[in-house]
């Protein structure tokens, strides 16, 4: 495969979210679509309260016309973009909630959960997946229907650990790009390459939306975003059957989802909290880091760990 077909993807899906965020920012400024800070966040953030939000729009129209644009039309693409867009709608729903009937928790949980049931149940009965599993130093695991417990935890898990690191300007667009990043390579590796495609779009509309996003940002990405953008990730693990390189290359989405997890654990059998605030980057911003070095540091630690699952991936064939 030519390489320039994934500088197409990556470039065509960075245009696109360059050109539509000057008309969709003043717009949803002039609609209102601002955001509501929670109360019990950092009292830092409360600057950002009516910053515009739901710009998940923006990446995901560059990440479909991106990776249709340079991509070759497969089951396993039009797969991944079930994936996203599916999880585009849970988000958009959700968002929706919030800044139009002014609902500040916007779906309820069980609510949420229920659309990713579906989505994992759709996809699995639809997507004809081999229900094989990647395990490092020992190859291919047959799991047979187990396959479909995990398919279920890997979409819901990534996608609420994408949602969940969503909490500071630049953090989730950097983290999904370095990720998926580092996915394209992987997917180079094993010979995958209409799959790599759809990761080089995902990088050029995460990277393009920084413009806009990074602090101090001018608009997020929403649920609509980080719900999508989940979906990618997770749909990269399993069209891969890497589905454990996801807990490595992802190492920064599960530290972010652990710490809510060990927070509400901690707090209910003890009384006591392990961190300032959870999800963990806020508990750095408590410590007196400033956003922009929680953003930098994460987006690094994210790299590293990127890179140790390709090392991981080429050592354990």
């Amino acid at each position: 495969m030519p390489y320039t077909s994934l500088i197409l993807a990556a470039v065509v899906a960075a245009a696109v979210v360059l050109i539509t965020g000057p008309f969709l920012i003043p717009k949803l400024h002039q609609l209102k679509f601002g955001q509501s800070i929670r109360e019990e966040g950092p009292k830092s953030h409360q600057a950002k309260s009516g910053t515009p939000t739901m710009g998940g729009m923006m990446i995901i129209l560059g990440l479909v016309v991106g990776a249709l644009a340079a991509g070759q039309w497969s089951v396993e693409l039009g797969l991944a973009l079930f994936i996203v867009l599916g999880h585009f709608v849970i988000g958009f729903v959700d968002d929706y909630i919030k800044v139009v009937r002014k609902h500040n928790l916007g779906l309820k949980a069980k609510q949420k959960l229920l659309g990713q049931i579906i989505m994992a149940a759709m996809v699995a009965y639809f997507g004809n997946l081999p229900t094989d599993l990647w395990v490092p130093f020992v190859g291919n695991v047959e799991l047979g229907s187990f396959f479909y417990v995990l398919l279920f935890f890997v979409l819901v898990g990534t996608t609420n650990a994408v949602n969940l690191t969503d909490g500071l300007d630049g953090l989730a667009a950097g983290t999904v790009s370095v990720a998926s990043l580092c996915f394209m390579v992987v997917c180079l590796i094993l010979g995958n390459y209409n799959l790599a495609i759809f990761c080089a779009a995902t990088v050029g509309a995460c990277l393009a939306f920084l413009k806009f996003n990074y602090n101090p940002a001018k608009i997020f990405m929403g649920d609509t975003g980080s719900l999508a953008l989940g979906g990618a990730i997770a749909s990269m693990g399993i069209l891969t059957h890497t589905e454990l390189l996801l807990v490595v290359i992802g190492f920064i989405f599960v530290m972010e989802a652990m710490s809510v997890i060990i927070q509400v654990i901690s707090f209910k059998t003890t009384g006591k909290r392990v961190f300032l605030m959870s999800p963990i980057h806020h508990h750095f911003e408590l410590k007196g880091w400033k956003e922009t070095k929680v953003v930098h540091t994460f987006w690094c630690w994210g790299l590293l760990a990127g890179i140790l699952g390709i090392l991981l991936l080429t050592s354990g064939q």
